[in-house]
């Protein structure tokens, strides 16, 4: 088996790496968290020309043509540099949907925009119960004759402050079983009848609450089968959790490269605390979960690439990896101390970003229960 990437994996990994360490210092991160955007458009517009934004869409539509597994990649060294803005809800839960089941007007239309930077996307997914299930969709789209009237509140929706078009999870069916009667759509965020407010997040990532009131989206807007949209969620949300896997396992990279960093060089007793047998330990586990968390992630990233079923994958990948990434920011403080919570110190941006990671599309339970259901147990 050969686990390396490929030489085409490896160059993205290197300038990205080298283009966010130049362009998104943590001085920046912070900054952008404080401010009422979340972002900066004008690196938005940058990653845009380098062709990130478009990487996994078909050159037909303005992209590079490349996969999944290749986007993991980059989605790595942007967990590693603490990226805010609108690349995760535009390409993940916005654009590589469309491109599964989008018409091809619709790919046509919205693909070739979000691949130019021109379009930023967001998902209306999670209402007010929190959980990621058909029984939580309580949001209504009712026909009435040449369109659907939305009525509903949705929550956590990523970046629709300042996002063009969200895709919508809707109940079309209200005499139908959970599981169906559900329906994606395309609507306009500045579309009258929509109120967006934004909610107050421990990472700084801007999170939005929308209301609908009679939002009228004409029926052409429908993305994939009238009715059948919940087994399309089921699919973005099984992508975002191997997508947000993969940052927590660059995050986890990096602090575990800064506490490396700090155990050789701070001095106790005359000697640097890294040659102590403690500190050591900490040091091997937190080396060890890093790797265990990359290899799980990627696995799960390739089988998502190639269209295998990987439902168990996926669920231990954010299980695991969640859990892990607590634990190694957990005892990066331990190693670094008192300093470590100070907001001067990077740490800190890292060790929120654990906390929210874990709930992330689904928390570690809900991936616990879907790993049990795989391996037999109702």
């Amino acid at each position: 088996m050969d686990f390396n990437l490929s030489e085409e994996q490896e160059m993205l990994k290197t300038s990205a790496r080298d283009f966010l360490a130049e362009r998104c210092p943590k001085t920046l991160v912070n900054e952008w968290q404080e401010s009422d955007e979340g972002y900066s458009p004008e690196l938005w517009q940058e990653m845009a020309g380098l062709g990130w934004v478009g990487l996994a869409f078909p050159e037909e539509y303005g992209g590079a043509g490349m996969s999944f597994l290749d986007l993991s990649v980059l989605l790595e060294e942007m967990g590693r540099a603490c990226l805010l803005g609108p690349f995760f809800p535009t390409v993940i839960l916005g654009g590589l949907p469309i491109l599964d089941i989008g018409s091809e007007e619709q790919k046509r239309i919205y693909l070739t925009k979000i691949a130019s930077g021109g379009l930023i996307f967001t998902l209306a997914l999670t209402e007010p119960s929190g959980r990621y299930d058909a029984a939580s969709i309580m949001t209504t789209a009712e026909a009435y004759e040449d369109e659907y009237i939305i009525n509903g509140t949705k929550l956590f929706v990523p970046g629709a402050h300042i996002a063009g078009y969200m895709l919508v999870l809707a109940r079309t069916d209200m005499e139908a079983k959970p599981e169906e009667g559900i329906t994606i759509l395309i609507v306009d965020t500045k579309g009258p009848g929509i109120s967006c407010s934004l909610l107050k997040t421990i990472t700084g990532d801007k999170l939005c609450k929308i209301d609908f009131d009679k939002v009228g989206v004409p029926k052409q807007n429908i993305l994939g089968r009238l009715n059948q949209g919940w087994s399309e969620a089921e699919r973005i949300i099984q992508r975002a959790a191997v997508a947000k896997c993969c940052e927590l396992v660059g995050a986890a990279q990096q602090v575990l490269e800064m506490t490396l960093d700090y155990a050789k060089t701070r001095k106790q007793f005359g000697h640097p605390i890294g040659s102590f047998q403690a500190i050591q330990h900490h040091c091997a586990n937190m080396a060890i979960d890093v790797e265990g968390s990359r290899t799980i992630t990627y696995q799960a990233a390739w089988m998502l690439s190639e269209g295998l079923p990987c439902s168990k994958e996926v669920a231990m990948a954010k299980a695991w990896t969640a859990n892990a990434y607590r634990r190694i920011t957990a005892l990066s403080h331990q190693i670094h101390g008192a300093i470590a919570f100070t907001t001067d110190h990077d740490l800190h941006l890292f060790s929120k970003r654990a906390k929210a990671g874990e709930v992330s599309f689904g928390d570690i339970s809900f991936y616990q229960e879907k790993v049990a259901q795989e391996i037999g147990l109702e």
